[in-house]
């Protein structure tokens, strides 16, 4: 199937639309998370919950999306996801009770769990080779475009909610908009979730599934226990493990809590949290630029560097009583740079390289479940890291972790950029099969 490059970058739009809904979901928490924290009296337990609930959701999602990919195709599982999304966003605009809230959380983290697997997979197969880091990493663009918006609109609902609620008086517009507003902040996710499902009833089918449909593995995931994915393995659990543990979930999901602490208003905080995402944006920017230049493993090594240096630049400030200085802004917006255009989105391009297409799906699924459970355990430790060690001591043990990332890249990360699936599998011992 000859695809032009127009219909390349359409599809491209389409599928990165559940990175978008990613980005967004995951950035929301950030400012809806005081306000729910406030009106259901909720505990550091508690707290933790709310946040972690979807990324549990997320781990069932990556579970049962490579089965779902190999049995019914990309584009049917991406569809699958989508419907989920726009469910899942209804109910939490309507649903009342807090335990009813959280299952439409875990409902709406098993659509980012499929679609955080799928979506990438597809546009890897999609992709011609000398731009699959491109495409790929273009998902990523996507999850921080989610990301910049939720912060946006955030912002924008809290400060022009009482002229919205003079405009229109319509007590579901109330309630939604006014008396509890972080309804509408969750709820402007059904705009882009219509959009994916709607975009996806037009893209193709990944040509590599329809290719190799009766030749993808069905033994199950005991399959890549074997010997000779070890190296591809070992590459594809650490790398997600890493990038959620070196710090980028503290930034997005407490920022505004660590902000409102330090003494910032809530909406002051939140527009803080804009200038934060848009840097993560712009500089994921660099990595669609370089990454089929440069390479993986240079942006690797420069991105886990810096992020370290950033890390602990930024801990100090936290520890000397520097937190209102510029620094700070300059420090966090510095991590941002490196995690945007390495640490982020390379996790996802290294994955669907290094894996042969007969256990890509289910290889991938385990490798982005590493990191949605890293996801869950820090969105369930930070409260209690931030309470027991405090801000500098959380930032001095993220630092750490970026350091570890370094030294793991440099011993053990080939360069995959421009190369054929057999010369990958041959520099990860898999020729011997």
């Amino acid at each position: 199937m000859k695809i032009s490059n127009s219909q390349l970058a359409f599809i491209a739009i389409i599928a990165s639309l559940g990175g978008f809904i990613f980005g967004f979901d995951m950035a929301v928490v950030s400012g809806v998370l005081p306000l729910v924290k406030m009106q259901f009296h909720l505990d550091t337990f508690m707290e933790g919950w709310f946040v972690s609930s979807a990324l549990l959701g997320c781990i069932i999602g990556v579970l049962i999306s490579g089965s779902l990919s190999d049995q019914y195709g990309r584009k049917r599982t991406m569809q699958t996801a989508a419907a989920i999304f726009v469910l899942a966003t209804f109910a939490c605009i309507f649903l009342e009770s807090f335990s009813l809230i959280i299952w439409t959380r875990i409902l709406t983290g098993i659509g980012i769990g499929i679609a955080s697997n799928v979506v990438p997979l597809y546009l890897s197969e999609i992709a011609p080779i000398k731009d699959r880091g491109k495409l790929v990493t273009f998902y990523q663009l996507a999850l921080t475009f989610g990301i910049v918006l939720a912060y946006t609109s955030n912002a924008l609902i809290i400060k022009y909610q009482d002229e919205l609620g003079q405009i229109v008086s319509h007590s579901l517009f109330q309630y939604v908009f006014v008396e509890e507003e972080w309804r509408a902040m969750i709820g402007m996710s059904v705009i882009p979730s219509l959009a994916f499902f709607i975009g996806l009833l037009i893209v193709p089918e990944s040509p590599s599934w329809s290719k190799d449909q009766s030749k993808s593995d069905q033994s199950g995931y005991s399959e890549l226990l074997k010997p000779i994915y070890r190296k591809a393995m070992v590459i594809g659990l650490f790398l997600p493990i890493f990038s959620q543990f070196c710090g980028i979930n503290v930034i997005i999901y407490y920022g505004p809590t660590i902000l409102k602490t330090l003494g910032f208003s809530l909406d002051n905080s939140l527009y803080g949290q804009i200038i934060i995402g848009v840097a993560n944006m712009l500089f994921t920017l660099i990595a669609i630029w370089k990454v089929d230049s440069w390479g993986r493993r240079p942006l690797y090594l420069v991105g886990t560097i810096g992020g370290a240096a950033s890390l602990f630049l930024t801990s100090l400030l936290f520890y000397f009583g520097m937190a209102e200085s510029w620094l700070l802004v300059i420090s966090v917006v510095c991590f941002l740079a490196f995690f945007a255009f390495s640490i982020g989105p390379l996790k996802f391009v290294v994955a669907s390289e290094i894996f042969p297409s007969n256990i890509r799906a289910k290889a991938m699924g385990v490798s982005i479940l590493a990191m949605w459970v890293s996801d869950f355990l820090m969105g369930q430790i930070t409260p209690f890291l931030l309470d027991d060690v405090g801000v500098s001591g959380t930032f001095l043990f993220l630092g750490l972790v970026c350091l570890l990332g370094f030294v793991f890249v440099i011993r053990k990360l080939p360069e995959t950029k421009g190369k054929s699936p057999d010369v990958i599998h041959e520099l990860l011992n898999m020729d011997k099969r």
